[in-house]
């Protein structure tokens, strides 16, 4: 049986990430999220790799941006002002076909805003991560096991299907400390290969180009319609989430990551007063897992979305639902943590709200 450890989570998502087969990490550092940054500055050259801290964000994502044209499993992470800095190179990636994974540690804002945990970042890293039409895979954990476990899963996502790849956690998260299990280390033999990397021809091919800057408009149409089908199927095949105890929910709360612990704590206790109240926690928060959830449209009176934000995922439960049940929010925000008894006092309400 393998071995537990016990690890922060910034560090489990460093380790993970270096066992993917990253070899190259650039970032620059912010709280809560400079434990990656440290991890890999004292890890990666144990294993052949290269850690650089760059001057500024925009310089770490744009070295992110180099590696991976050449080929490379290459890595950065940073808190929310940070992904707003990485906003263009996410972007210029994105136009590029470039795969590469992005750790957001969020913190609360906006502005520079606290440096406590947030889940402020939904709405920019779902809807409008950089400029133009693209998306990016988002996961979501919730412990340190899936946070080193998506890490890991996120290289080769990318990978396959040439998208960058967030992996969106928070401050409680990135901090906190649990036992983890972590995935065994890749050969860089075995990765797959990128015949369109720029990395020598050596005279056995023509040249390859990485850019993202089309003149004609016609030809800028075609790529974004082409990647258009590749997040069409991304869409259809990618997305993950989780229920507890959704079967015979009446109320049917929806969160993530940390807040999902938070919810799942407060189903517990509503169950133990008689309220049937269950979990919906999507994984991926692109694509949302929209097939799962409308799976509770049968059962489900109302819904409670609880997240640390003042409402961002709810407008994607809400496309779900629609007009099947009322869609009620529960938020902290400014990088405070909502209480499980706070969250089981807005679901005692709604219960009363909608009926036994």
């Amino acid at each position: 049986m393998a071995e537990k450890v016990l690890m922060k989570g910034n560090e489990a998502m460093a380790e993970a990430a270096m066992r993917a087969g990253c070899r190259f990490f650039f970032g620059y550092p912010i709280t809560p999220q400079t434990e990656v940054a440290a991890y890999m500055a004292k890890n990666m050259p144990k294993v052949g790799g290269t850690y650089l801290q760059a001057e500024s964000e925009v310089a770490a994502i744009n070295m992110v941006y180099g590696a991976s044209a050449a080929g490379a499993r290459v890595m950065t992470s940073s808190s929310s002002p940070g992904i707003s800095l990485k906003s263009e190179g996410i972007s210029y990636m994105a136009g590029a076909d470039l795969p590469g994974v992005i750790i957001n540690v969020q913190r609360g804002g906006p502005g520079l805003g606290s440096i406590q945990p947030s889940q402020a970042d939904y709405w920019q890293a779902t809807k409008a991560t950089g400029h133009g039409d693209f998306h990016i895979v988002v996961y979501a954990p919730s412990t340190v096991q899936e946070m080193a476990d998506f890490a890991y899963k996120a290289f080769d996502v990318a990978d396959e299907y040439r998208v960058p790849v967030m992996i969106m956690a928070d401050g409680m998260l990135g901090q906190m400390m649990e036992p983890v299990v972590l995935p065994e280390a890749r050969s860089l033999e075995s990765l797959p290969e990128k015949p369109w990397a720029t990395n020598g021809h050596g005279m056995k091919r023509f040249h390859n180009v990485v850019n993202s800057l089309y003149l004609t408009a016609e030809d800028l149409e075609t790529l974004n319609l082409e990647r258009y089908e590749r997040y069409g199927t991304i869409a259809e095949t990618e997305q993950l989430s989780e229920s507890y105890l959704t079967e015979d929910a009446d109320i049917v709360l929806t969160a993530f990551g940390g807040a999902a612990r938070v919810a799942r704590s407060a189903v517990n206790a509503a169950r133990e007063r008689g309220i049937k109240a269950g979990l919906f926690r999507p994984i991926t928060l692109w694509p949302f897992p929209t097939k799962a959830l409308a799976e509770t449209l049968g059962t489900a009176k109302a819904y409670l979305d609880v997240e640390m934000n003042m409402g961002q995922m709810i407008e994607d439960v809400r496309l779900v639902v629609k007009d099947a049940a009322p869609v009620e929010f529960f938020g902290r925000t400014g990088g405070v943590i909502p209480t499980p008894d706070e969250v089981l006092s807005a679901i005692v309400a709604l219960n009363e709200k909608v009926g036994e």
